[in-house]
C-alpha cells in the first residue's frame, strides 16, 4: 500500500518536471518563430491609419505595450 502511494507521488513529480521543461522549450520555439509585436509593426500600423509616426511616438507605444504585457 505505501509502495503504491509512493510510486504515484514520484510519478506525479516526474510528470510535472517533464511537463514544465517541455512547455518551456515549446514556448521558446514559438516565440522565436512568432515574435511579439515590434517597432516596425507599430510603425506600419500607424502608417496604415494615415499618420506618419515619429520615433518618439513609436517608442511611447512600445513602452505602453510592454507595460501591459
Amino acid at each position: 500500500m505505501l509502495h503504491d502511494v509512493l510510486m504515484i507521488v514520484i510519478g506525479l513529480i516526474v510528470g510535472l518536471v517533464i511537463g514544465f521543461f517541455g512547455a518551456r522549450t515549446f514556448m521558446k520555439k514559438y516565440l522565436k518563430k512568432n515574435p511579439p509585436i515590434n517597432e516596425k509593426m507599430i510603425e506600419t500600423m500607424m502608417s496604415s491609419m494615415g499618420r506618419k509616426p515619429s520615433q518618439k511616438q513609436v517608442r511611447q507605444v512600445m513602452n505602453q505595450m510592454n507595460r501591459f504585457m
